[in-house]
């Protein structure tokens, strides 16, 4: 408990202040009359009185005998009801020296979406299902459909609806109105966490007018009132900032008693009660996860326009019964990659939850369409920019994915793991940018893991690796690019007679390649060899840092080609492909015809229909495979969140 000391005297009677939940240790030393050898200790009604001693120094009275006066000896007084007035018996009928007041601040410390009163180790956020402090949200949305920004940009209340993206927190403050006289309650907020928070105080008829803004932004300290003799004060908290580099997501806010001084020093700390809030984490959402609404872009002018295309996907939206959004081209500026644009997430809280687009730095033609179309009621955005200013292939969100939950030698991340691409250590390669990268990290409950990716031009983790749907196992499995498969399936139709069926049949002003020209093609061949090394180094840190086994993992044949030192999809890339539910769109290989069917497809079918999932080959070589890109790269997902509550797993 939280204790201090007290002077008393023979003199005159001394009152002092004792908040609920305290100890106040009584100096009887200071004011000894001469010759005095012992004392009595009593308290009135409702006032408890302990005689703190050391047993090998001082021997305990007997009876109504009187404690001697010895240093070892303490006296200590603690209460458990609020005073009504200053003078208060507590029955006795004799006044109390000590004038008993209430101070608590308040905040979901259970998480279950209400406010409790005098919670316990407030101070401490931790996790777990059977940890305890509250949780905050960013106010990233934009409830008024007139504001131009987020609704964190404001410092005023926009909106009722503002308010429901806030967290509560709630300052009781019991005892005799009498004593305000001479102490007052300050609420305040580290120097540290100021710029991360900001707080409104709630007043008057309820009006958004009578909200408002005490702390955070340049404000650090808030006086409440109490003469108007409330015992509740109600405060709005809203988030400014998410966890990153140098901001762990804790914010501690504090109320203080203070004796005011009737001199020219400063006021007296009396009791300070601490809460603690964690800031909600941006969460992402795996393949797994059900399909809420599908983006992708227009592009009718050009060389490539992808109006065939367009179809396919509304066909295959409607079958997976999902929205379909597309973003015109008077919008996406041209640019169709809306996967590299953006990531889909959520944040959530125990009273509310709303999803967050997390715009990339790559800056193209579509850099306004998340800030401008995305965002809004109930719907955040965040971004980063690097503070260089520069960006490579590997800041766009391509290079960004998320497996299903997994378990990985006893270690639970019932969120999955965040997976981004990179080059090999000291390679010197590209890199995806540190202000991404410490974002990412900063979140903790989806900790990433590192790819290597430097060895594609475009560089995305998408290209070679996708995750599906399973209704065994572990609930997904894994589907790696494989040149290695790709040449096994081939030499066995070779065996089977089909040498001279050929790739890219069917395509105006395409060079075809039969099975056994590619076969013979040495360097095709060795591309292949190379671009194998680099997909089994992943296969490798996937199988440790997922705890995945080769039973976890299908290989989808598919073969690359060396563009100067970094390597392109010979073909359509069937990996690059949008999962929603057991609807797969997958590009379409355009492979050697055997007995009337492609192949490829008909090997890629083989290993995923028998896990339900349904396989549709979907077009997009001209529109999107030429420009060194596929159907994951054109389109992007909105995802349900998932049920479990990220303040229950264990970082």
């Amino acid at each position: 408990m939280t204790q201090r000391r007290v002077r008393v005297s023979t003199e005159n009677p001394s009152y002092a202040i004792c908040v609920v939940g305290t100890e106040v240790s009584v100096d009887i030393d200071g004011s000894i009359p001469s010759g005095a050898t012992s004392f009595d200790a009593r308290g009135t009604s409702g006032v408890k009185v302990y005689v703190v001693y050391k047993p090998n120094a001082v021997k305990k009275p007997a009876g109504a005998s009187r404690w001697t006066l010895n240093s070892q000896v303490e006296v200590i007084v603690s209460m458990d009801i609020p005073s009504s007035t200053v003078n208060d018996s507590k029955g006795s009928g004799l006044p109390s020296p000590f004038v008993i007041s209430e101070v608590s601040l308040d905040t979901d410390m259970d998480r279950s979406g209400m406010v409790k009163s005098n919670g316990t180790n407030k101070t401490k956020w931790t996790w777990g299902p059977e940890g305890q402090g509250a949780v905050l949200l960013v106010n990233c949305d934009r409830d008024s459909p007139g504001a131009k920004d987020m609704d964190s940009a404001y410092q005023y209340v926009q909106s009722y609806a503002d308010l429901e993206d806030m967290s509560l927190m709630i300052l009781r403050s019991q005892g005799p109105s009498a004593i305000f006289a001479d102490y007052k309650l300050v609420l305040h907020v580290s120097v540290a966490d100021v710029d991360k928070v900001r707080v409104f105080h709630a007043s008057g008829d309820g009006s958004l007018g009578q909200y408002e803004h005490v702390l955070g932004s340049d404000k650090h300290s808030y006086v409440v009132d109490r003469s108007s003799g409330q015992e509740e004060d109600t405060f709005y908290v809203e988030g400014l900032a998410f966890p990153d580099a140098g901001f762990s997501g804790l914010v501690s806010f504090h109320v203080t008693l203070l004796e005011v001084s009737d001199k020219n020093a400063p006021d007296t700390p009396v009791f300070t009660d601490t809460t603690v809030f964690r800031v909600a984490p941006w969460i992402m959402t795996p393949n797994t996860l059900q399909p809420l609404e599908v983006f992708v872009c227009s592009v009718e002018r050009g060389p490539n326009p992808n109006g065939d295309f367009l179809e396919a996907m509304r066909a295959l939206v409607r079958k997976a019964n999902c929205k379909l959004t597309v973003c015109p081209e008077v919008e996406n500026r041209r640019d169709r990659w809306i996967q590299d644009e953006m990531e889909f997430g959520y944040v959530e809280a125990p009273h509310k939850m709303f999803p967050v687009v997390f715009d990339s730095p790559r800056d193209r033609g579509l850099r306004d369409f998340a800030f401008r179309r995305i965002l809004g009621p109930d719907f955040g955005y965040v971004t980063r920019v690097p503070s260089h200013g520069h960006v490579s292939n590997l800041d766009s969100f391509g290079n960004l994915d998320i497996s299903p939950p997994v378990t990985v030698q006893g270690k639970t991340y019932p969120l999955g793991r965040i997976l981004i691409g990179s080059s090999l250590p000291r390679s010197g390669g590209r890199r995806m940018t540190k202000a991404v990268r410490d974002f990412l990290y900063a979140q903790k409950v989806q900790p990433p893991v590192e790819l290597y990716s430097d060895w594609l031009s475009v560089g995305h983790v998408d290209e070679f690796l996708s995750f599906v749907p399973a209704p065994d196992r572990k609930g997904f499995r894994l589907l790696l690019a494989s040149p290695d498969a790709c040449y096994k399936l081939f030499k066995e139709k070779q065996r089977e007679g089909h040498g001279k069926a050929a790739q890219f049949a069917g395509l105006e002003n395409v060079q075809t390649i039969t099975i056994d020209e590619m076969l013979a093609d040495k360097t095709l061949r060795s591309d292949s060899e190379y671009v194998q090394s680099c997909i089994d180094w992943n296969r490798h840190t996937l199988k440790e840092e997922l705890g995945l086994t080769e039973q976890d993992i299908i290989d989808i044949p598919q073969l690359f080609v060396l563009n100067g030192s970094r390597a392109d999809a010979f073909f359509p890339d069937m990996v690059n492909m949008i999962v929603l539910g057991k609807h797969l769109g997958i590009p379409k290989p355009f492979g050697p015809m055997v007995d009337g069917r492609c192949c490829l497809e008909e090997n890629v079918r083989s290993l995923l229909e028998p896990l339900g999932l349904v396989c549709i080959f979907i077009n997009d070589f001209f529109s999107y495979h030429t420009l060194l890109g596929e159907i994951h790269c054109g389109t992007n997902v909105l995802r349900k969140p998932f049920s479990f509550k990220w303040w229950n797993m264990i970082p």
